[in-house]
């Protein structure tokens, strides 16, 4: 937990800094979400590799090697400014550096959240992801608070006074990637620490092409289950929403609140406070009764709606934190649930990667509308009133879909809670 915390941290904090990046080289409003497309893209491009390299070694040692990718990633964009290439330039290289964080970001979460379906039975399974799910967006508002605070003027400027400082950065970007680096270095630190689980897969495959083969039929397998489709179908709607709210909460504060990024940033922070929330209630909801959660997916798009309403402080901080408290208490179930699924028909690793995959293709699709809605000049207020509607409808025409689902098969909520490891492989 702690590894994945100081990872998540760092990522986020990261993000942070990236945009500041962007913004001290003038790049254009839509340069910042399409950066995290690219991010994403990783995750897309790389989904029928990384299940079977998440089982193939013990996932401590995993999860350090892919950090070590991220810490990589983090120096290339520090080093932007010593590359003596133009404005154009060092933005496709801030672009390059931060897909490949993406790229390690990929091959790790196979095993940060595989490992915790190798470590608890599947009643355990909802309290152990709300433990993991609420550490990692504590880490989100932290991150993003602390990507905020280290580019904001008065702590940049602090830390460029420092008399080792301008031997080695210059900018208040270049700081804050610094301080981010180190936090990278103690999540490696930490993943050494991991012990073994003892649990061992079948021989992987390595052909590429075939690979990606059983790639497609895991995700068929998935997508076939009565119990695992839904629960896919939420939590890769909730992930691709949830970026997305990320960028337009940043656009909202700067049009609609007059705020600054670092200012902007704190609201992300607040956001995420909430889910933490809502992600510890719903480790009391039994894995039996967890798509019984669902009804608050809706509310959280009609919630989504009250942005452009609100414009005091403890109006806007009020609503983000509603947003948030609804959004993590109904995806730690459906995440639960989804991981169990995978667990029984596949193996740790390959379900992952399966919704990995599933989650940021829609990522990638609700990010490149975000995109495309900027460069198109809507109105930040029309852009949200558009996002929480499709929230809301998506989220009833799952619930329907669910309820013909148990209509087919009255005995379907028995399979929860059944033990089974790769039935589907073997």
């Amino acid at each position: 937990m702690a590894a994945q915390a100081l990872s998540s941290l760092a990522d986020n904090a990261l993000l942070i800094a990236a945009i500041a990046l962007i913004v001290d080289l003038h790049g254009p409003d839509w340069m910042a979400p399409m950066m995290k497309w690219w991010f994403a893209l990783a995750y897309v491009v790389l989904a029928a590799f990384v299940g079977a390299f998440a089982d193939s070694y013990p996932k401590g040692r995993v999860m350090f090697a892919t950090n070590a990718v991220k810490v990589v990633g983090c120096m290339l964009m520090f080093s932007y400014q010593m590359t003596g290439l133009d404005v154009t330039g060092q933005l496709v290289l801030v672009f390059a550096a931060y897909t490949l964080v993406g790229i390690g970001a990929a091959a790790y979460s196979p095993a940060k959240y595989g490992i915790v379906t190798e470590m608890l039975p599947p009643e355990q399974l909802v309290k152990g992801n709300s433990w993991i799910e609420g550490l990692t967006v504590l880490s989100i508002i932290l991150g993003t608070v602390l990507g905020g605070v280290l580019v904001s003027p008065r702590v940049s400027e602090h830390l460029l006074e420092l008399s080792w400082m301008p031997d080695v950065v210059q900018t208040r970007a270049e700081a804050a990637i610094l301080f981010i680096g180190c936090v990278y270095c103690l999540a490696a630190l930490c993943n050494l620490l991991i012990p073994k689980t003892g649990i061992s897969y079948p021989k992987q495959q390595t052909n590429p092409c075939k690979l990606v083969m059983e790639f497609a039929g895991y995700v068929r397998i998935l997508w076939t289950d009565k119990l695992g489709q839904i629960s896919l179908a939420v939590t890769t709607l909730f992930w691709g929403a949830g970026a997305t709210l990320q960028f337009i909460v940043i656009e909202w504060g700067a049009q609609h609140l007059g705020y600054r990024l670092d200012q902007a940033s704190i609201l992300m922070g607040v956001a995420a406070l909430g889910t933490v929330f809502g992600s510890i209630c719903a480790g009391r909801v039994p894995l039996r009764k967890a798509l019984s959660v669902l009804p608050l997916g809706v509310l959280m798009g009609l919630a989504v709606l009250l942005m452009p309403l609100v414009s005091r402080t403890w109006e806007v901080y009020g609503l983000l934190l509603l947003v948030g408290a609804l959004s993590g208490f109904f995806v730690v179930p459906m995440n639960a649930l989804l991981q169990h699924r995978g667990h029984v028909l596949l193996s740790a690793g390959h379900s992952i990667a399966v919704q990995n995959f599933n989650e940021q293709l829609n990522i990638l699709l609700m990010l490149a509308v975000y995109s495309l809605m900027l460069w198109l000049n809507l109105r930040i207020g029309v852009i949200i009133v558009i996002f929480g509607l499709l929230v809301a409808i998506l989220m009833l025409l799952f619930m329907r879909w669910s309820h013909l689902n148990h209509k087919r098969d009255p005995d379907l909520h028995k399979q929860i809670g059944q033990h089974g490891h790769g039935q589907a492989l073997r």
